[in-house]
């Protein structure tokens, strides 16, 4: 069975850290590129960040470059997002997703994804 599973989320002060982990079973997740996604109240899911299955590129969402990392662990069969710097305007549910492959131009379009989380909640306010 294939399955990803999202933790991590919570509720953290502006300017505090969270560290999402999306952790993979029934695939071995160093054969697929992986996405992280955000959708907040009544606006549509975005790119957030993706880490290729072929030479471990990264890629980021303007918004979120320089704050937040993403980084992978073959070992654990899991992938994290590491997020320092929070904004309230970060306040999301959080959604990682695998897909084959991946470049700079494509890596942000939801479409082209195989398999998703169910999502962790991230909220960021004083």
């Amino acid at each position: 069975q294939v399955q990803l599973v999202e933790s991590g989320g919570g509720l953290v002060q502006p300017g505090g850290s969270l560290r999402l982990s999306c952790a993979a079973s029934g695939f071995t997740l160093d054969y697929y590129a992986i996405g992280w996604f955000r959708q907040a109240p009544g606006k549509e899911r975005e790119g957030v960040s993706c880490i290729s299955s072929s030479d471990g590129s990264t890629y980021y969402a303007d918004s979120v470059k320089g704050r937040f990392t993403i980084s992978r662990d073959n070992a654990k069969n899991t992938v994290y997002l590491q997020m320092n710097s929070l904004k309230p305007e970060d306040t999301a549910v959080y959604y990682c997703a695998t897909v084959p492959e991946v470049d700079g131009s494509s890596w942000f379009f939801e479409g082209e994804y195989d398999y998703w989380g169910q999502g962790t909640q991230v909220t960021v306010s004083s």
